[in-house]
């Protein structure tokens, strides 16, 4: 039968981020590796030491809920990596490549509300965190997506690849990058054996150490809401509050917005920035971004 690698390479990164000490085992001896020892997690999640390793050798079982819960305990893991083990634990044996659905479609009710948003930059985000739709302020805020080829119109890409990313989160360039490299591995997780995710995680992985070692170490984001910090060429520094929002009846489309507080220098940056936006807009307006892999 064939394995479940996801499940065993997710158990052993999470097992090496582990720190014995802050667990209350101290060990006079070295350790070689950092992280648990394989017999201290089992023990800490109530399962047997061969039991534990056949699931971080990937072998094909199929570990109970209670299982999974009893090891997302020991690994103190945080909501989003607990939702990532259970999907992942469910996943079917890797096996040939599948061709990826059909293009996702941005509905034009949600279209009209981007652009009813005003000030507010904001985007739709699709599987493999494509970037489905960008209203004008987020475009002038970040970058136009519209404009760019219709395989490039991926945030994760746009983070880890463009030089104007990183000069434009700056210090939490890192940060805000490796967050959406975890939002990919959630989406891949989700949708296993994807054609399109299998060829952008490669492309990235050749193309960016950093992502080679995020994704190594298999960290798992779910948006929901914080705080960027932005140094931006044409208003300056601004800070902003993110929230997200998932349309109901279709999971795999986020809506992903920008705010400020009320009356601070960031929210007159941002009306600045709007004037600057609707002077330099293109006469025939922004196209829907419609994401086509081959």
């Amino acid at each position: 039968m064939d394995r479940n690698e996801g499940l065993g390479d997710f158990l052993r990164a999470r097992r090496a981020a582990m720190d014995p000490r802050g667990l209350g085992i101290h060990d006079p001896t070295p350790r070689r590796v950092p992280g648990l020892r394989r017999e201290e997690l089992a023990a800490l999640a109530g399962v047997s030491v061969d039991y534990y390793t056949r699931l971080e050798q990937g072998r094909p079982i199929t570990p109970s809920e209670a299982v999974l819960d009893a090891l997302a305990n020991a690994l103190r893991l945080d909501p989003a990596e607990r939702g990532y083990l259970h999907t992942v634990a469910r996943q079917p044996a890797t096996g040939r490549r599948r061709a990826s659905r059909a293009v996702q479609k941005v509905r034009p009710g949600v279209h009209a509300l981007l652009a009813r948003l005003g000030d507010t930059p904001a985007f739709v985000l699709g599987r493999r965190t494509n970037v489905l739709a960008a209203n004008r302020m987020a475009r002038a805020l970040l970058a136009d997506f519209d404009a760019m080829p219709a395989r490039d119109r991926n945030v994760t890409r746009w983070m880890v690849l463009d030089e104007a990313a990183r000069s434009l989160f700056g210090d939490g360039w890192e940060r805000v990058a490796s967050e959406f490299v975890g939002a990919l591995r959630m989406d891949a997780a989700r949708n296993p054996d994807d054609a399109a995710t299998a060829e952008l995680v490669g492309e990235l992985s050749m193309k960016s150490e950093r992502f080679r070692r995020w994704w190594a170490g298999q960290k798992v984001v779910v948006h929901s809401y914080g705080t960027k910090v932005l140094h931006h060429p044409i208003v300056g520094d601004l800070t902003l509050h993110t929230e997200t929002l998932t349309f109901p009846g279709d999971p795999d489309q986020i809506l992903y917005t920008f705010l400020a507080a009320p009356g601070s220098p960031s929210e007159e940056a941002l009306a600045v920035l709007s004037t600057w936006a609707a002077q330099h807009a293109r006469p025939s307006g922004p196209k829907p971004a419609r994401v086509r892999h081959r």
